[in-house]
């Protein structure tokens, strides 16, 4: 009996180690069999490999709307507004209702063309207000002065209201440098701040903007910027005196004389 078990046993690891090296050989021989095919078919296997990677940057492109034009500001996804996602675009004018922009998306050379969904059709603008800000006459003056036509300036969308998109606006000054408008008129004593439309009050993007802008604003107070401007001791003096009863009851007296 001992010997029978043992012999048994014998065959039995015999077997194994014979149907463990049969697998292995036959997971040698498949991938034997797809390298030589890969070596054989090396471009049709990348060019397998580019279709697929096209593919895939077609399906994020459209996904996230990344080349997409917006002809209208109700054309902009609401997760692009939530997220304060920043757009390009290029002024076109500068009206009593805002800045009109024209949205220039991300281009790709090849994927572009094909995915553009305006193909032939003109480009409309979108209006854009600088969020926070109540511009004076001439804090229009100085936009339209600044903000020339076909200039690129970027968008971070912060609400939208009906057609209109309230946006915090930056242009480039010199190759590295640029600086946001709403924050620069309000610098200039050119405005003055404004609730933020569209956002809670309470929430943490509204006193983000508000504290950015004030702080802005309070700066031109001091500064005696714009219509933050102070009058001179003398010029404060003459009006005080041109006010005076004394100074007009003498006025009237010199005219009937």
């Amino acid at each position: 009996m001992p010997e029978s078990f043992g012999e048994t046993e014998s065959e039995g690891g015999r077997t194994v180690i014979q149907q463990r090296d049969h697998g292995n050989q036959s997971s040698h021989n498949i991938v034997s069999v797809i390298s030589q095919f890969a070596d054989d078919n090396l471009t049709l296997v990348r060019n397998i490999s580019t279709g697929l990677a096209v593919a895939g940057v077609v399906v994020i492109a459209r996904s996230i709307k990344l080349i997409t034009r917006f002809q209208a500001a109700s054309e902009i996804p609401a997760r692009f507004i939530e997220r304060n996602v920043s757009l390009r675009g290029k002024v076109q004018s500068i009206t009593e209702r805002g800045v009109e922009v024209e949205h220039v998306p991300i281009y790709l050379p090849v994927l572009s063309p094909l995915l553009s969904k305006h193909k032939g059709v003109s480009t409309s603008t979108i209006l854009v207000h600088l969020a926070g800000v109540e511009l004076t006459p001439e804090g229009r003056e100085w936009l339209q002065k600044n903000l020339a036509p076909a200039q690129t300036v970027w968008l971070k969308l912060i609400s939208r209201e009906d057609d209109t998109l309230h946006c915090l606006v930056s242009r480039s000054r010199g190759l590295m440098w640029s600086y946001c408008v709403n924050e620069e008129v309000l610098r200039l004593g050119l405005a003055r701040t404004a609730p933020v439309v569209g956002v809670l009050p309470d929430s943490r993007l509204y006193w983000r903007v508000h504290k950015r802008l004030h702080r802005a604003e309070v700066r031109a107070e001091r500064k005696g910027r714009g219509l933050w401007k102070q009058d001179s001791l003398w010029e404060r003096a003459s009006r005080a005196v041109r006010d005076s009863a004394l100074f007009r009851l003498m006025r009237r007296i010199f005219k009937r004389t």
